[in-house]
Order: C-alpha cells, then sequence, then structure tokens
C-alpha cells in the first residue's frame, strides 16, 4: 500500500506542500483537506472589497495548480493524533475520517474576536472571499438605502464606515472602500460625496507598527488626505446595529463597523491534544509536532521557531513565511518516511507591501521605506510575483488596467443578501470538536483507506 499523505489547508503553505510532495513522493496517496477548491490570495481581498479585482482574480485553481493530489472538499475539525485519523466535514454537510501515515496542518487563521458587546453579532470580517463579497454589496446597498431616504440621521448614519484595526489588513480595506464610496457617491443624485465618513479606529498609537514610525505616519497623511478620520491610542467599547462606541466614550452613529483587529489561529489546532502557544501549535525547528514526528504544522497556525530573528522568536503569521516553509515540510515528509534526517526551516523576512489605492503604497522591500507611486509599483509587482501562476497573474493585471481606465466595478450583485455577515458565519469558527468528541465521531465512521 502507497503511503498515506494528508494536508489540512488549501493555502499557500497547504498548497505548497501538496505541489512539492507530487514530485518527490510520486508514488503516494496525497490528500488535501479544504472546502474550497481554490488558493486564496489574501493581500487582494481589500481591492475585491472595492471592487477593483473580481473575485476570481484574488485566487488559484487547486485542480489546475494540482495533478495527482486529490483534493477533499470540506474541513478538517478534529485530529485523533494516536489512531492517526482525520475527521472531515464534507461541504454536503456529511461526516468522513481520513487515515494518514504522515499529516501536514495549515489551517491557517481566522479573525480574532474580542469579548466586545454586540462584536459577534455586528461585526463584519474581510479574511475570506465570501467575507470581501459580501462587504462590497453591504457597503453598496448602505448607499443606495441612503440615496432615497427622507431621514438625514438615516443618511448620515449609513454613509459612515468604521474600521476597526490599523494593521495592515485595516488600513488596505479602509483606503480601497474609501476611493470606491467616494467616486460612487457623485453617481447618486440625492448623495453629496462629503456625506461617506470613514475612520480608522487604532489602539497602538500608531498605524501598521510593525513598517516603522516613517510609514506610518506616511500613510496616515495619506488617509487623512483623503478625509479618512484616523483616530490613534482608542479602542472599540461596544457595538449594536445602529452605533459604534469607542472607549474615549464618543458614539459613531453607523451600521457598518468592520472589524480587522488582529488574526487567531485556526480554532483547529485548539482542540488537539497538543500544546500550543497562543493558539498556536508548537512545532520545532524542523517542523514537527513534539512527540508526534509524523505530524507537521505550519503557516499561521503553527509556532514555528524563527532561527533567523533568534531569541525565542516564532514566525509571524504572513504568506512569506507560509510559502517558504511549504517546501521545508514537503522535505521533511519525505525525509522521515525514508527514515532520513530532516532540516530546519529558517528564513529572514523580506519585508511588507501596502496597496493604499490607486497610485498610493507604502512598502519595505529589504528594510528599504518606499511610498507614493514608487511603492504602489514596487507593491503591485510584487502581488503578481507572490501568486506564481500565470493566468492569475494575467487576471489581476487586466483588472487593474480596466480599474485605471474606467473606475472601480459598482454593481451590488446581490447573491449574498440572505445572508447575516458575522464572522462565525462565513469563517466557521464554530465547526470544531474536542479531542473527545472527535474521537468518538471517528468510532462510528469507516475511515477512507486508499488501495494500495
Amino acid at each position: 500500500m502507497s503511503e498515506r499523505i494528508v494536508v489540512v489547508g488549501g493555502g499557500f503553505a497547504g498548497s505548497g506542500v501538496a505541489r512539492r510532495l507530487e514530485r518527490l513522493a510520486p508514488d503516494a496517496d496525497i490528500r488535501l483537506v479544504c472546502p474550497d477548491d481554490y488558493m486564496l490570495y489574501l493581500p487582494l481581498l481589500p481591492q475585491v472589497a472595492a471592487g477593483v479585482l473580481p473575485a476570481p482574480a484574488a485566487v488559484v485553481s487547486l485542480s489546475r495548480r494540482l495533478r495527482r493530489t486529490v483534493v477533499v472538499p470540506g474541513r478538517a475539525t478534529g485530529i485523533d493524533l494516536d489512531a492517526r485519523r482525520v475527521l472531515v466535514r464534507s461541504i454536503t454537510g456529511n461526516p468522513e475520517v481520513l487515515g494518514y501515515d504522515r499529516l501536514v496542518l495549515a489551517p491557517g487563521s481566522v479573525t480574532k474576536v474580542m469579548d466586545v458587546p454586540g462584536l459577534r453579532e455586528y461585526g463584519r470580517g474581510c479574511k475570506t472571499l465570501a467575507e470581501a463579497a459580501y462587504l462590497r454589496d453591504h457597503v453598496l446597498g448602505q448607499l443606495e438605502v441612503a440615496n432615497t431616504s427622507d431621514d438625514p440621521d438615516e443618511r448620515a448614519r449609513r454613509c459612515r464606515f468604521v474600521v476597526v484595526g490599523g494593521g495592515y489588513a485595516g488600513v488596505e480595506t479602509a483606503a480601497n472602500l474609501q476611493l470606491m464610496t467616494t467616486a460612487l457617491a457623485r453617481r447618486f443624485p440625492r448623495l453629496d460625496p462629503g456625506l461617506v465618513q470613514w475612520h480608522v479606529v487604532q489602539h497602538h498609537d500608531g498605524l501598521m507598527p510593525g513598517l516603522g514610525d516613517r510609514l506610518g505616519e506616511d500613510t496616515r497623511r495619506v488617509l487623512e488626505s483623503r478625509g479618512i478620520h484616523v483616530d490613534l491610542g482608542v479602542s472599540l467599547a461596544a457595538v449594536d446595529d445602529e452605533s459604534a462606541t469607542l472607549s474615549d466614550g464618543r458614539r459613531l452613529p453607523t451600521q457598518t463597523l468592520i472589524w480587522t483587529a488582529g488574526v487567531s489561529p485556526s480554532p483547529l489546532m485548539g482542540h488537539l491534544d497538543a500544546a500550543t502557544d497562543h493558539g498556536r501549535l508548537v512545532v520545532g525547528a524542523d517542523l514537527s509536532v513534539p512527540g508526534h514526528p509524523e505530524v507537521l504544522a505550519i503557516g499561521d497556525a503553527a509556532a514555528v521557531p524563527d532561527l533567523a530573528t533568534g531569541g525565542g522568536a516564532v514566525c509571524p503569521p504572513t504568506a512569506q513565511h507560509a510559502s517558504r516553509q511549504a517546501p521545508v515540510a514537503a522535505d521533511n515528509v519525505v525525509a522521515g518516511l525514508a527514515g532520513a534526517p530532516t532540516r530546519e526551516y529558517r528564513h529572514r523576512d523580506l519585508g511588507m507591501v501596502v496597496d493604499l489605492g490607486g497610485t498610493d503604497a507604502v512598502a519595505k522591500p529589504f528594510g528599504v521605506d518606499l511610498s507614493g507611486a514608487v511603492a504602489a509599483g514596487v507593491t503591485r509587482a510584487y502581488h503578481l510575483w507572490a501568486m506564481r501562476a500565470p493566468a492569475a497573474m494575467a487576471r489581476v493585471a487586466s483588472a487593474w488596467t480596466l480599474s485605471a481606465l474606467h473606475g472601480a466595478s459598482a454593481v451590488r450583485l446581490g447573491f449574498l443578501t440572505g445572508a447575516s455577515g458575522r464572522l462565525a458565519e462565513f469563517e466557521h469558527t464554530d465547526d470544531y470538536l474536542d479531542p473527545a468528541a472527535t474521537r468518538a465521531a471517528i468510532e462510528g465512521l469507516r475511515p477512507r483507506v486508499p488501495r494500495g
């Protein structure tokens, strides 16, 4: 019987592992557990939400990227490490079990939700493709309703948008959507563009602290020059269906609260019989789980030692690290099967890029601070290079060209009208089982055993 390798997660990390394993382990049975048949390029989601890019432009097809791997359309909801079984909930809702000889965990991350009154009910995210599509429809809908309303308070409330989180995701989301709404407001006969208000709420005293004070200040100037209110040193205290209350006591009438204040590892990691560090699965420098050398974990959900930084640091949850951990994990899977020595992961971060929409951006490649049009060119070139798929690169480049010539798409699609928009609805954070429940569920099902 061929060796059974199960990879959980179809993002940068998981798809990269599966692709390399196809070449290194031609006789292995490789299963990739992923609810969708695509690899999502997360940095482009703010542009999807803003109508700059169509949703398909932000993804790379797994069925085209992978040749021998069997993509299992579902979500891993529990794992029995001792029995070497993965419990999967299929997209049809049916449970099934996958047995494995080697397991690579790369389930990624979810939006980090704080214990803020009303947040789980009224906060909206931009972490998944569905959330970005929903957010675009929601924002466009608010402007449409405001245009028809005769109540000045309702019009003002629907035209105010609050983004909580001044990191990369929050800044890009606010910057790109603000450009869309400002341009769109001019097309509505009863809306004054000045009525559209955007707020960025950041508990830290600067935006994107990881990029340094200079680029954070450059970003603030760009946002404020567009009329975006940047509220530093404050946080969200509460939210309801008509307002957001800040920690300084201010109440902002709004019906759109976009929550981008950080990410958390996939809840799957906290439901295993294994050690975690702030929710991330603890692994060694060779990416293996202590006590379970047949299990490796990488990406946002793994606490991978950052050997390049040292001092006990772990790698930050970025696509850059996830994509580079993938080949090391694949190599170590093959080495483990052959009884050969494994290798350690080591990579120094190359920097970050932040697209602020239009010709504005900030970037820090190789530690060099860039802003303005030069940073915008570097940012977009990096995104195209990082996708590593010619068809996807062509779609993105074409969409950017069309957007530059004709503006962002302003059509509300309406296919998510019945969705609540809750974070748990789109990110499925309530789906996971604890070890005991996982074992009970697995015992009642027949494991899928590939034929040799």
